[in-house]
């Protein structure tokens, strides 16, 4: 009789514990079933949680943006950018008649020039302490590009008949090299110089040591006047092609992190 009471009890507790694993009466919180690991049900496409995956890049420079501009300063000083600067043939230019410049540059020289008299008593000219300041790099908000800024400073003394002594101008002027990658007809990947111009309204001039007298001030006025118009073509076509040859001869491990991080868009450069 006890045997036939305990099976009753049983069996009852056996159709109750089906009917609720059947679709019956919901399972109380954390009692369901466990699935076997790995058998859970995929999420729907586009329901999972998103993964952001940063492109694991083998770099052989820990600061590929102090190696690049300090490669690059070494690169213009060594390949004689001071020399360029320092024999810019500013005199000819200026003299009327003495030009040797050719085509629009020596057309607007001329119409230039013609308005100031004054400049045929320029006895002498010369170019003196040509510098290369601190470059600064600036990437693209994409990160597929690198804008270089070269910084070039350089004094003029200028000798004249009515001025006992020297007056020296000091010059600044920033050249601006875009640097992105192109891949030639084999597939492969370079560094190339995109546009390479000067900065818009970076050229100051202002007189640096000896004092104009008033006849002497509308000659320096006017030599102002056609240097802002002149000297920043004149600078920038023989300074980018320097730049781009030290472009073509940096170190092969730099122009392989630079361009991994180019075509990856991986910004890289801190702004200062």
């Amino acid at each position: 009789m006890f045997q036939i009471g305990g099976l009753i009890v049983f069996c009852g507790l056996l159709a109750q514990t089906t009917a609720q694993l059947g679709g019956g009466l919901p399972l109380p919180l954390g009692q369901g079933v466990p699935l076997p690991l790995g058998q859970g049900q995929p999420l729907p496409l586009g329901q999972g949680l998103p993964l952001y995956v940063t492109p694991a890049l083998s770099l052989k420079h820990e600061d590929p943006q102090g190696s690049l501009t300090g490669a690059l300063t070494n690169g213009l000083l060594s390949g004689g950018l001071l020399g360029v600067l320092e024999n810019l043939p500013l005199l000819n230019i200026l003299k009327p008649g003495g030009g040797t410049s050719g085509g629009l540059l020596g057309g607007l020289l001329g119409t230039l020039t013609s308005g100031i008299p004054l400049l045929n008593n320029i006895i002498d000219l010369r170019i003196t302490n040509p510098q290369l300041l601190e470059l600064g790099l600036v990437q693209s908000t994409d990160g597929h590009r690198l804008y270089v800024t070269i910084p070039l400073g350089l004094n003029l003394e200028l000798k004249l008949p009515l001025v006992t002594s020297l007056l020296e101008l000091s010059l600044r002027l920033n050249i601006i090299a875009e640097v992105l990658t192109e891949r030639d007809y084999q597939g492969r990947v370079h560094l190339v110089i995109g546009d390479c111009t000067h900065s818009p309204g970076s050229l100051h001039i202002y007189l640096f040591k000896g004092i104009a007298p008033q006849p002497v001030q509308g000659l320096l006025d006017g030599l102002t006047d056609i240097l802002n118009k002149v000297l920043p073509e004149l600078v920038q076509g023989k300074v980018c092609p320097l730049v781009n040859e030290v472009l073509r001869l940096l170190d092969i491990t730099l122009v392989h992190d630079i361009i991994e991080l180019l075509l990856h868009g991986v910004q890289f450069v801190i702004k200062v």
